[in-house]
């Protein structure tokens, strides 16, 4: 979304950065959130972004180590077993 603002007269346009979003959930954990805000010295919106920070990074680390699985499952099948194999693999057609 595009806001428009003045400067001396002159209209500038800035993009808009943040957006309101509005969650729904049972009432005990309502209650349970605004406990959880008081405890930590936040506002509600600044708890969410922390929560979904930490969600999405511990998303992004399982991603990874279901890549990690993958690749080592792959490399044990072609009968790779060391990191200097890899490497070897990796550059030999360099």
């Amino acid at each position: 979304m595009i806001v428009s603002y003045y400067s001396r007269g002159i209209p500038m346009k800035t993009k808009k950065t943040r957006a309101a979003v509005t969650i729904s959930m049972p009432q005990e954990m309502a209650e349970e959130y605004d406990k959880l805000a008081k405890r930590l010295a936040k506002n509600r919106s600044v708890l969410f972004r922390e929560m979904f920070l930490a969600y999405k990074r511990q998303l992004l680390k399982e991603e990874f180590q279901e890549f990690q699985i993958y690749g080592a499952a792959l490399a044990q099948k072609k009968g790779i077993f060391t990191e200097s194999e890899i490497e070897k693999l990796v550059f030999e057609g360099r």
